[in-house]
């Protein structure tokens, strides 16, 4: 046996006992027992948290306290996180166009929890590697690498599902605004139309038109809140709705018209925007036709007379 193996040997059996005491000590009445916190809550909802959707999550760290000390150990890793990667501005409009409910800093700390996974599955493959005797020097970079594919997939998948949820936004828009003007056009008021509109729906956009209610029935203006979710979410087409809706309501101008006219916009972007998908997709077609069929019909249409020269017929 090498020096690695005898190593990894050394990894796997100490981690195994490592864990196994781990869960003896959560078996202890002391340790794995529940915080008050916990055990209270389910019995102060009604004051806390009406809804019960948010309760949990204000009590989870504190349940992971106990006698632990785990509450400030992820705290101290979050501030770590923090300082090492840092927030910002983008990072914040990212969350919020994917919904997530968490701040940067929050984000921040599952990007490390995510680095110190890919850190755990790299070691965990050179162990193996080891004790499977093909160890080389270059394999000690694995947990490494791992770890730092493991942020950056964080912070892609992050991406992707903001550029998703904006997508979904896009399309939805048309199908609301017209919505809204029918409710405007049936007498309703603009508030009134909103809360009807964001009742019915289920989509993302009538999400956030449920937040924008909430915040005009907790104390903001209704322009306040909209002028809110159009810098939050940073879609252009809701963007520029936003701002003749404010515009409308600030000059009592006629709401409904205004609406139709921005679906009505909204529907020819989303027209040109499919138009400009399509010639790319057209364009990505042609790859296989060129340097996949092409290629082949030629060699179809050569091979046959090289083999003939080869076997000197004709």
């Amino acid at each position: 046996m090498t020096w690695a193996t005898d190593a990894a040997l050394a990894i796997l059996l100490g981690g195994g006992l490592g864990a196994g005491v781990c869960l003896l000590l959560v078996l202890v009445p002391r340790i794995g027992a529940p915080s008050v916190s916990r055990r209270i809550a389910p019995y102060i909802r009604e004051v806390t948290d009406p809804a019960g959707t948010t309760a949990w999550e204000l009590i989870g760290r504190a349940g992971l306290a106990g006698a632990t000390g785990m509450a400030s150990a992820l705290d101290r890793a979050t501030a770590a996180a923090v300082r090492l990667v840092g927030t910002s501005e983008a990072l914040a409009m990212r969350l919020a166009q994917a919904g997530v409910a968490v701040d940067p800093a929050a984000f921040r700390a599952r990007q490390l929890g995510w680095g110190v996974a890919g850190l755990g599955a790299g070691a965990v493959a050179v162990v193996a590697v080891a004790l499977a005797g093909s160890f080389t020097g270059p394999a000690l970079l694995l947990p490494i690498v791992s770890g730092a594919c493991a942020i950056v997939l964080c912070d892609v998948l992050l991406t992707r599902r903001a550029r998703a949820r904006t997508a979904r936004i896009a399309d939805e828009l048309p199908t609301v605004l017209e919505f809204l003007a029918l409710c405007l056009a049936a007498g309703e008021g603009i508030l009134g139309s909103l809360r009807r509109v964001g009742a019915v729906g289920s989509g993302e956009l009538t999400a956030e038109l449920r937040a924008v209610v909430l915040d005009v029935g907790t104390g903001s203006s209704l322009p306040d809140a909209l002028t809110a979710l159009s810098q939050r979410l940073h879609v252009p087409a809701l963007s520029r709705t936003v701002e003749h809706l404010v515009s409308a309501l600030d000059r009592g101008a006629p709401l409904a018209q205004a609406l139709q006219a921005q679906a009505a916009d909204a529907r020819e972007d989303a027209k040109r925007s499919l138009i400009e998908a399509a010639g790319r997709k057209e364009i990505l077609m042609l790859l296989p036709l060129v340097f996949g069929l092409l290629p082949l019909s030629v060699l179809f249409a050569v091979f046959p007379g090289v083999f003939m020269l080869r076997l000197g017929i004709g």
